[in-house]
Parts: C-alpha cells; sequence; structure tokens
C-alpha cells in the first residue's frame, strides 16, 4: 500500500481474512466475499447488507466497503454495522495508482465479487482486468439507453413511457458490460424527474440483490452479450470469476 492510502481498518488489508471453519465444513460452501465500494450514501450498499441480513440473499457475505471519500455516509453506515472498512482518497492521486490499492486491498480480503454502489469513479483497464466478470455496476436506466449522468433525468426529458435500471458487468467501456439484470417502470403523468428517480432507486434496491444472487448461485454464464443460465445448471463451482465468454 501507499502513504498516500488511509484506511480505517488497515489490519484488515494486511493479509486474507481467515473464513470462519464452520463455512468449509463438507456440508457447507464459504460463502461469497462481497467488496462494496462506494462514494456517497451507499443506498443500494445498504439494501444488500439488509438482504444478507434478511436472509434474502443467500450464500454472500459482505467482505470489505471501501471509499474513496473519507466522509462517505455509507462508510459511516458499515463501521455502525461492524463492517470491514477501508479509505483511498482518490483525490490528487493517478489513477493506476489509486486502483492498484484498491486491488490489492479487495484481494487481501479474499473479494470474490466487486459492487459498485454509487461509486463516483471510472474503473481503470488495470481494475477491470483484475477481476473479470466480477464486478457489478447499477444504472439508473435501461442500459443502452441514457448511459452516464443524471439517467433519471435524461429519460425523463426525452419523454420515455417506460424506464428502470440496469445491473451489469463492468467492462472497460462506460456502463457497457453484459446485462444481469433489469426491472422496469411505467413514467406516470404526475412524474418529475425527482419522483421518477425516487422510483427507479427502489427497483434498484430489489434488482442488486437479484443480479449478485444470480452470480453468487454460480448457474449463469456470459455469452456474448447475454447473461444466461447455463445448461445443467445446478452448482455454483464455477464462480463469476470463470464465466463463459
Amino acid at each position: 500500500m501507499t502513504n498516500s492510502a488511509s484506511f480505517a481498518n488497515p489490519t484488515k488489508c494486511a493479509g486474507l481474512v481467515i473464513v470462519e471453519s464452520v463455512a468449509n465444513s463438507p456440508t457447507r460452501r464459504p460463502p461469497f466475499r462481497l467488496g462494496i465500494l462506494l462514494s456517497g450514501r451507499g443506498s443500494n450498499f445498504l439494501a444488500i447488507a439488509e438482504s444478507i441480513r434478511a436472509g434474502r440473499l443467500k450464500g454472500a457475505e459482505i467482505a470489505i466497503v471501501i471509499s474513496n471519500v473519507a466522509e462517505a455516509p455509507g462508510l459511516k453506515a458499515a463501521r455502525e454495522m461492524g463492517l470491514p472498512t477501508a479509505v483511498f482518497i482518490s483525490k490528487g492521486r493517478k489513477r493506476a495508482e489509486h486502483d492498484a490499492d484498491v486491488i490489492a486491498c479487495l484481494r487481501a480480503h479474499g473479494v470474490d465479487l466487486v459492487c459498485l454502489a454509487g461509486y463516483m469513479r471510472l474503473l481503470s483497464p488495470q481494475f477491470v482486468a483484475a477481476f473479470p466478470h466480477r464486478i457489478l455496476n447499477i444504472h439508473p436506466s435501461l442500459l443502452p439507453a441514457f448511459p452516464g449522468l443524471d439517467a433519471q433525468e435524461q429519460a425523463f426529458n426525452y419523454g420515455v413511457k417506460v424506464t428502470g435500471c440496469t445491473v451489469h458487468f463492468v467492462d472497460e467501456e462506460l456502463d457497457h458490460g453484459a446485462i444481469v439484470v433489469q426491472r422496469a417502470i411505467p413514467v406516470m403523468e404526475t412524474d418529475d424527474a425527482h419522483s421518477l428517480s425516487d422510483r427507479i432507486l427502489v427497483e434498484e434496491h430489489q434488482a442488486y440483490t437479484e443480479a449478485i444472487a444470480r452470480v453468487v448461485s454460480g448457474e449463469y454464464e456470459v455469452r456474448g452479450r447475454r447473461y444466461v443460465k447455463k445448461q445443467g445448471a445446478g452448482n455454483r463451482e464455477q464462480g463469476p470469476g470463470k464465466a463463459g465468454t
């Protein structure tokens, strides 16, 4: 780690976290370890954490919550939950150096799947290459429509009658990777851009849990741009890092 990276739990990134022995028993598979990246309030992170707590998202645990903003409200919430956290300030640093620190921390925590939850940075090619088909992002539109910032406002101003959200794998292009889950809602006559954003956010919280569950199941694979169920699916031995192409 470089000296410019600030850790909330410095010892957590010094080496691999050992999974409890019960998780390694012959009758129980170890849970998928999620690495959450956020820059703000982290409402999708909170929804994921609640889904795990309530048993709606099985076979997964949050291994580390990382932010590039020290004062991010989502980071504070993670600490209050007792989750491992780390801060890597991005301002004033080269992207490649910053991403190298984040990659190292994710690997040190044995992360299987990276989940972007309002992480306001474009990932470098080296970051994407470090976790192929193992980075999820959620976007507040039905991609490929309205990529980029302010997607809800883009959709509202365009006058679409249906919009929604998309969970997709991250590749080197903006809002472009293979789609895992989409949820659609109608645009109401009474909507404005703000109310539409609020209704899309409700769908986001459900869609992210559903998408993670699909990846954790190991029953799906990427074929070209499609994320489809495998033939004879029924186990999760082929994890997200071994998705088909």
